[in-house]
C-alpha cells in the first residue's frame, strides 16, 4: 500500500482550542491545525465531506509540506500550544501526523489528534507517546447505527477509548446528535454510563448540533433535545458541554466541588476565571484540570 496524502495538506490554521472541541486541554490558547483529505469511515452525515468523502485526484493543488515546515509553521506564533492534526481523519495520513508530532514533542510543542476512533491498537500505540490529548467523535451507541450510518462498527471505538484511558491520555468525547437517527434517550443513556463507568465521571463530553450535510436530509437536532440530554448526561459526568449552537447553557465549567463557575465561555471566547495555576478551583481546591 502507498499513501498519496504524505505532507499534502488542503487546510491549516490557528484556531482556538475549544474549536476541535477540547474544553479542557489549556483552555483559551491557540493551536495550529492541519487537515488532509480522505476518511476510513463513510458517514451519511458527514460534516466535511468536501475533503473527507474525496481523494487527492480531486484536488491537484494541495500544498505539499514536510514535517519540519509544519512544526516551524506552528513555532511561527508565540501564543500557540502546539499542533491539532484535524479537519479530516488523521488515521488516514497517519506517517505524516507521526512524523510531525514527533519533530513537534522535540521542540516542546502539545500534539492533539481530532479523530473518529476507528484505529487499529497497534497503529494507536505508536502515536501514543506523542500525542497529548485526543478529541474522539463516539458518533452513537448501538452497533445497528454505527454500521447503517458510517459504514463501521462501534467496538472498534470503544476499544480506542478505553485504550488512550488506560495510558492514561486526555480525551474528550464528542457525541453529535442526529434527529431521527442517533437520538434514543434511552441508547444516549446507556452511552453516558459507559462513559461514566469505564473513562471515569470528569470525562469531558460534547454533545453537538447535527444539519442536514451531504447525504442525509433528516432536520436539524431540535435545541430541545440538546438540553434534554445535557441534563441525562450531567447525571453522570460532572463535564458536559453543548455545541454547535447558541445556547445559554452547556458552555460554562463548573466545579464539582462547590458549584461554581471556574471557566466561562461565550462562542470560541473563554475566560479562565476560578482556577489557579495548578488547575485547581479557586474556591475549594477541588483538581479540575492536569496542568
Amino acid at each position: 500500500m502507498m499513501t498519496t496524502v504524505y505532507g499534502r495538506i488542503c487546510s491549516s490554521h490557528f484556531d482556538p482550542v475549544e474549536k476541535k472541541p477540547l474544553y479542557h486541554f489549556h483552555p483559551g490558547k491557540e493551536i495550529y491545525s492541519i487537515g488532509s483529505l480522505g476518511c476510513n469511515l463513510r458517514c451519511k452525515f458527514c460534516q466535511n465531506w468536501e475533503i473527507s468523502q474525496t481523494g487527492t485526484e480531486d484536488h491537484p493543488y494541495l500544498h505539499q509540506y514536510s514535517p519540519e515546515q509544519i512544526v516551524r509553521n506552528a513555532l511561527s506564533h508565540n501564543e500557540n500550544i502546539g499542533i491539532a492534526y484535524t479537519y479530516n481523519e488523521p488515521a488516514v495520513w497517519f506517517e505524516f501526523m507521526k512524523d510531525t508530532a514527533i519533530r513537534a514533542k522535540e521542540t516542546g510543542l502539545l500534539n492533539a489528534m481530532v479523530t473518529n476512533g476507528f484505529i487499529n491498537p497497534a497503529p494507536l500505540l505508536e502515536l501514543v507517546p506523542f500525542m497529548d490529548a485526543f478529541s474522539v467523535d463516539l458518533k452513537g451507541f448501538t452497533e445497528a447505527f454505527y454500521k447503517s450510518y458510517t459504514s463501521s462498527g462501534l467496538q472498534p471505538v470503544l476499544d480506542t477509548l478505553l485504550l488512550l484511558k488506560k495510558c492514561n491520555k486526555h480525551i474528550e468525547i464528542t457525541n453529535l446528535v442526529i434527529t431521527n437517527a442517533n437520538d434514543d434517550p434511552g441508547d444516549f443513556r446507556r452511552m453516558v454510563d459507559w462513559i461514566a463507568n469505564h473513562l471515569g465521571r470528569d470525562t469531558v463530553l460534547h454533545i453537538s448540533r447535527y444539519f442536514p450535510m451531504y447525504e442525509m436530509t433528516h432536520e436539524m437536532t431540535p435545541v430541545a433535545t440538546l438540553r434534554d440530554f445535557y441534563h441525562i448526561a450531567r447525571q453522570s459526568l460532572h463535564y458536559v458541554y453543548i455545541g454547535n449552537v447558541i445556547e445559554k447553557e452547556g458552555q460554562n465549567t463548573y466545579c464539582p466541588g462547590c458549584r461554581r463557575i471556574v471557566i466561562s465561555r461565550v462562542g470560541y471566547i473563554t475566560e479562565v476565571t476560578g482556577l489557579d495555576s495548578d488547575g485547581n478551583c479557586i474556591y475549594c481546591d477541588h483538581n479540575i484540570l492536569d496542568v
